[in-house]
């Protein structure tokens, strides 16, 4: 008789304790949720895309982080009472 082997199925990915994409799927459905009702970011080289990069790393705070963006939380802070000016003045120097 021939038998084949039977696959392994992995419930959970082990490196350094329990892991899953629920942070990942949080960030896409949140980009979804504004993107659906937006006009032109099918397109590949649209700015949606580094817009919310930068609003999701300077300017839209964490639970995980205690209040704390990822910037604040690796010590880069955002001066001024516009953050979004301030991040675009900056980039343009």
């Amino acid at each position: 008789m021939n038998r084949q082997k039977r696959t392994l199925h992995i419930k959970h990915i082990l490196l350094s304790g329990d892991m899953n994409n629920n942070k990942m799927e949080r960030m896409n459905g949140e980009f979804r949720d504004r993107e659906k009702i937006m006009r032109g970011v099918k397109k590949y080289n649209s700015i949606m895309f580094d817009g919310y990069q930068m609003y999701h790393n300077y300017l839209r705070p964490h639970m995980a982080l205690d209040g704390k963006t990822p910037s604040e939380a690796c010590g880069i802070t955002i001066q001024g009472d516009d953050k979004w000016r301030t991040l675009i003045e900056n980039a343009s120097r």
